[in-house]
């Protein structure tokens, strides 16, 4: 199966330029290729990972990566379809440009004959003057062409400024000249830069350069038809100060079955005939969600590690009575009990009748009488049998914290402070 046929059947290549060109291009020896992400946060988020994982698909065929983060574009935003985007402070974006550069190093190899190297649009979209970038870029954009992308369209009745209305330059520019430093001879993006990267696939040729090819991956929707990525907590970053890896785990782990087989497709390096029989094991034992354990383990590992997704593992585990809680680091476990809910007290505990409540497991101390009385208690792992007893400070997990749950599949956290 050629490279093509892989992204084809993956389902990774909406739209190209041209794909016969596109195809003897990928097959031919290795080219120079270009995907963008403009710092416009302190960090990727999982919605960035399609193009993350399509550059390192590119480079393990053979093809060498320029992985640009816009310190030039980052200080003016794409077009949004709603409105002006707050343009951030140029030492706000140089801060993110950082970030960003260290976050994109673990999917991609720095040594070889094709290894990556990261670029910045700064270094060039810098220096130059209003003049000499209307001379030599503006001058070859025709105004109708530009007045003719939806997402200017639907921005001219409310207003658009000539700032974001000018990003389609920068960005074409920056293709440019990677072809000049580079050779650089494909760019791909997200489907809603397919107005930008054929724009600059034309101002190359008008420059008397190329031929250059593109082509844009699919937006990833959930079968909901909620954007991707997003969760009730907001964005799912990839930096693990503002999503742990245990959440981050979670995250995929939570798929909806109509969805995992696409996200395999998309974000997994498995093979096609692993995928197929994944498939195929999944739909036969959908309650097990193999996929779902598959896609997370692998995803947490490139992301964050391969320790930090046994301890994601393991958390799901413990937390559930079907593993060792003592085993887990003390930031997995305070991880996973955020995400569940954690309560602090201080001073003396309460007992575990006042600790059921309190956490949410129940509505009312009767209830959680009841629970107990049931059975169906458990702190640590271990079945409560008096609600009016109190824990005991040596049995807090890391001299901090206390798992409670009800039932098989409800779990809250206690952090004690003293």
């Amino acid at each position: 199966m050629t490279l093509v046929d892989d992204l084809t059947w993956r389902g990774l290549i909406q739209d190209s330029t041209d794909p016969a060109a596109l195809a003897a291009a990928l097959t031919g020896g290795s080219i120079t290729f270009y995907v963008g992400f403009d710092p416009t946060a302190a960090s990727l988020h999982v919605g960035h990972l399609m193009q993350v994982m399509t550059a390192r698909r590119l480079q393990q065929a053979g093809h060498r990566p320029l992985l640009l983060v816009g310190g030039a574009t980052g200080q003016i935003g794409d077009p949004r379809e709603s409105s002006e985007r707050t343009l951030n402070p140029p030492e706000v974006v140089q801060g993110w440009v950082e970030r960003i550069r260290a976050q994109l190093s673990p999917f991609v190899t720095y040594e070889g004959d094709n290894a990556a190297t990261l670029v910045n649009n700064l270094d060039w979209t810098g220096p130059t003057s209003v003049i000499e970038f209307l001379r030599d870029v503006g001058k070859h954009f025709p105004i109708n062409k530009m007045l003719a992308r939806d997402v200017v369209k639907n921005r001219l009745e409310s207003g658009i400024s000539f700032t974001e209305f000018a990003y389609q330059l920068l960005q074409s520019n920056d293709f440019y000249q990677l072809h000049v430093r580079h050779d650089c001879a494909l760019q791909f993006g997200g489907s809603d830069q397919w107005g930008n990267i054929t724009a600059g696939v034309d101002f190359v040729r008008r420059r008397g350069a190329g031929p250059v090819h593109a082509f844009v991956t699919p937006l990833v929707l959930k079968a909901d038809g909620t954007k991707f990525g997003k969760t009730e907590g907001g964005a799912v970053w990839l930096d693990p100060e503002m999503t742990t890896p245990y959440a981050f785990y979670q995250f995929w782990i939570n798929s909806d079955d109509r969805d995992v087989n696409n996200y395999l497709r998309y974000f997994s390096f498995k093979s096609r005939e692993e995928l197929e029989e994944l498939e195929k094991a999944t739909a036969e034992k959908p309650q097990a969600r193999l996929a779902q354990r598959a896609l997370a383990l692998e995803i947490t590992s490139l992301v964050h590690g391969e320790e930090e997704a046994r301890q994601a593992v393991a958390a799901s585990q413990a937390l559930f009575g079907r593993g060792s809680l003592e085993e887990l680091a003390p930031s997995t476990l305070e991880a996973a009990l955020s995400e569940a809910g954690l309560q602090t007290f201080r001073g003396e505990l309460p007992s575990f009748t006042t600790l059921l409540k309190e956490s949410g497991l129940v509505a009312s101390a009767n209830e959680a009488r009841r629970t107990i009385n049931e059975g169906g208690a458990y702190v640590n792992n271990e079945r409560i049998t008096d609600g009016e007893a109190v824990p005991a400070v040596s049995s807090l997990l890391h001299g901090r914290f206390l798992v409670l749950r009800r039932g098989k599949r409800s779990f809250a956290g206690v952090s004690y402070e003293g």
